[in-house]
């Protein structure tokens, strides 16, 4: 009698199992396909500001190159966190090729602008939102580096096309330090500790010309 009442509670049990892995596999479908959008996006502004890095070096402009090189390692490390996410939830990244064009030094800061300008706008808070709705907090944290780095970077190039409109290039800073956990981008000497990530200070990479 025990083992008819037991047997029936067991296969409700394996049901509501499998119920629920397949419900929570599913609800992060939207936050993965998020986490290959991001993993192309950055990997892509990495490449490109690099190569942006050398054409500025090819007009003269040093500093921009400077702000461009320390853009891309950056972005590196945004593709490298979600690309780290991506591999915890089970996943895989197809293989892609960047593709983008360079141009002059100026057509280049406008489109570091546009692009980090949806970044902020609109990907990134419309990715944490599903994350968070989905309940993928690894994701939201990645999400947020990117972000709250974007944000740095969109003021940054819009300060340096503001100087190269008006012939003061020369004024841009001189150094660049980027954590190494985040991708957090300091124009200056950084705190003691990352505004974001709270990794020290000795740790940060260092761009300087």
């Amino acid at each position: 009698m025990k083992l008819k009442t037991f047997l029936p509670s067991l296969l409700a049990i394996i049901l509501i199992t499998q119920f629920s892995f397949g419900a929570g596999k599913f609800s992060k479908t939207t936050t993965i396909q998020n986490i290959k959008a991001a993993i192309t996006g950055e990997t892509t502004a990495s490449a490109k500001y690099a190569a942006y890095s050398k054409q500025a070096k090819k007009e003269g402009l040093a500093k921009i190159a400077l702000l461009f090189e320390a853009a891309s390692k950056s972005e590196n490390i945004h593709a490298n966190n979600h690309r780290a996410v991506l591999e915890q939830l089970g996943e895989k990244m197809d293989k892609f090729t960047p593709t983008y064009e360079v141009k002059s030094t100026k057509e280049n800061l406008e489109d570091a602008v546009k692009g980090e300008s949806y970044e902020v706008a609109t990907m990134y808070p419309d990715f944490i939102k599903a994350a968070n709705d989905e309940g993928v907090n690894i994701a939201m944290i990645s999400f947020n580096y990117a972000f709250q780095t974007e944000k740095k970077h969109k003021a940054m190039y819009e300060n340096a096309l503001d100087k190269f409109n008006s012939g003061k290039a020369n004024e841009l800073s001189s150094l660049y330090m980027v954590c190494p956990t985040c991708g957090n981008t300091y124009d200056s000497q950084a705190p003691k500790r990352c505004g974001i990530s709270m990794t020290p200070r000795e740790r940060f990479l260092t761009f300087k010309s």
